[in-house]
C-alpha cells in the first residue's frame, strides 16, 4: 500500500507537532494494512442547497463489515479512537446518477463542497474507496425560499457532558458508555416543535467534539428522538500552525460559513452559558443581525456549573436590541420563552 502522506502537495511548512502526527499515522495506515485491514468510509449527513451540496464523512482503515456479526449492544466511546485515519485517500461520490472524486484531507476527513442540483429534503449519497464496498451518506438539501433555520450545541445543550474539565471530557469521550449519557430534559421536544413549525428547516449541530465520535452523537440523538441534522464536528490534535486546534475558532468559523452558505435563513441559535456560546452567538448577531431569529441559552444548573468550570456572563444590555435573546434552564422553558416572543407557538389545545 502507498504511503498516503505523500499524496500531500502543500509544500508550505508545518507545525512540527503535525509532521510527527502525520509521521504516527502513516506507521499506523501501513501497519493496519499488514493485518489485512483496509479503508473504509464513515459517513456523516451533509447539507446543501438547490445547486450545490456539502458532503462530510471520515476515512479510517478498519476490518471488512461481518453482516452475520451483530451490533454490539454497549459501546464504548474509545473504541471511535481507534481507528487510523487515512490522509488524502481518494473517494469517490456517486449522486443523482453523476460519480465525483474528492480527497480526504491530512486526518482523513472529507468536506468537499459538489456542484448538484437536487430537490429540498433528505438524499442519499455513496461513498466508496478504491474497489471496496460503497456505504451510504445522506444530505439534507435546502428548499430556495427556506427562511428559519436551527443552531444547536451538542456539550451540555443537547447532552450533559460538563466537557470543559478535561478530565471529564476525556471520561465522557474515552471511557463512560454511551447508553449512561443523559439528555438535556426537554431539549429533543424543543427541537422536534421548531422543525414541525418551521417546515423544511435545516439542523446544524455544532460542537467542538471530534469527529470520532460523531457516530456515538447520532445514536445518542436517534435514541433521545433528537431532530435528525448535520453535525459539524473537529479534528483534535495539531494544524499546521499551531500545537493544538481551537474549537471555539472551528464553532466561529463553521457560523461564518453557514451564514455564507445561506444568506437568507434566519438562525434560531440554541446555546449554553457554560462555556462560550453566549459571547460566540452574540457577537455573531452583531455582524449579522439579518441572519439570526432569537438566541435561546440553556442555563446550567448549580452542579453542572461547577463541574464546567462555571457560567459565562454576557452582559446582554450592551446591544439588546439586535435580536430576541431568551435564557432557561431545560428545553420546556426554553420553549415557553421562544413562544412569548412569537418564535415558537403554544401547541394546540382540545376544549375539555
Amino acid at each position: 500500500m502507498d504511503d498516503p502522506s505523500s499524496k500531500a502537495t502543500d509544500t508550505s511548512p508545518i507545525h512540527r507537532a503535525a509532521r510527527i502526527e502525520d509521521w504516527f499515522q502513516a506507521r499506523r495506515v501501513r501497519t493496519s494494512a499488514k493485518r489485512g485491514r483496509v479503508p473504509q468510509v464513515i459517513p456523516f449527513r451533509g447539507y446543501g442547497s438547490t445547486s450545490w451540496i456539502r458532503v462530510l464523512a471520515r476515512v479510517v482503515m478498519a476490518e471488512k463489515p461481518d453482516p452475520s456479526e451483530p451490533t454490539p449492544k454497549k459501546i464504548r466511546g474509545w473504541r471511535s479512537f481507534t481507528s487510523p485515519p487515512v490522509p488524502f485517500a481518494d473517494v469517490t461520490i456517486q449522486v443523482d446518477g453523476q460519480s465525483l472524486t474528492v480527497e480526504a484531507d491530512r486526518g482523513g476527513v472529507i468536506d468537499s463542497t459538489l456542484s448538484v442540483s437536487l430537490e429540498p429534503g433528505w438524499h442519499d449519497i455513496w461513498f466508496r474507496v478504491g474497489d471496496g464496498l460503497a456505504v451510504r451518506g445522506r444530505v439534507f438539501v435546502v428548499a430556495d425560499d427556506q427562511r428559519i433555520g436551527v443552531i444547536c450545541d451538542v456539550d451540555d445543550t443537547v447532552m450533559v457532558t460538563a466537557l470543559p474539565r478535561p478530565f471529564l471530557a476525556a471520561w465522557n469521550s474515552f471511557v463512560r458508555d454511551e447508553h449512561a449519557r443523559r439528555p438535556v430534559p426537554g431539549m429533543a421536544v424543543l427541537l422536534e416543535r421548531i422543525v414541525r413549525q418551521y417546515t423544511g428547516c435545516p439542523v446544524i449541530y455544532l460542537s467542538t467534539g471530534a469527529w470520532n465520535v460523531q457516530p456515538t452523537l447520532n445514536r445518542f440523538m436517534k435514541r433521545n428522538l433528537f431532530p435528525l441534522g448535520s453535525l459539524l464536528l473537529t479534528d483534535w490534535g495539531p494544524t499546521t500552525d499551531r500545537f493544538f486546534r481551537s474549537g471555539l475558532q472551528h464553532k466561529k468559523d463553521s457560523l461564518e460559513r453557514l451564514a455564507k452558505d445561506f444568506p437568507d435563513i434566519k438562525w434560531i441559535m440554541i446555546g449554553d452559558d457554560g462555556q462560550h456560546d453566549e459571547d460566540l452567538y452574540s457577537d455573531f448577531a452583531m455582524s449579522h443581525p439579518d441572519n439570526v431569529r432569537a438566541i435561546a441559552i440553556r442555563e446550567l444548573l448549580a452542579p453542572e456549573a461547577i463541574l464546567a468550570g462555571g457560567r459565562s456572563h454576557r452582559n446582554r444590555t450592551v446591544n439588546p436590541d439586535v435580536t430576541p435573546w431568551v435564557s432557561a434552564s431545560n428545553g420546556a422553558g426554553l420553549a415557553a420563552e421562544l413562544s412569548r416572543l412569537g418564535v415558537l407557538e403554544w401547541p394546540n389545545h382540545s376544549p375539555e
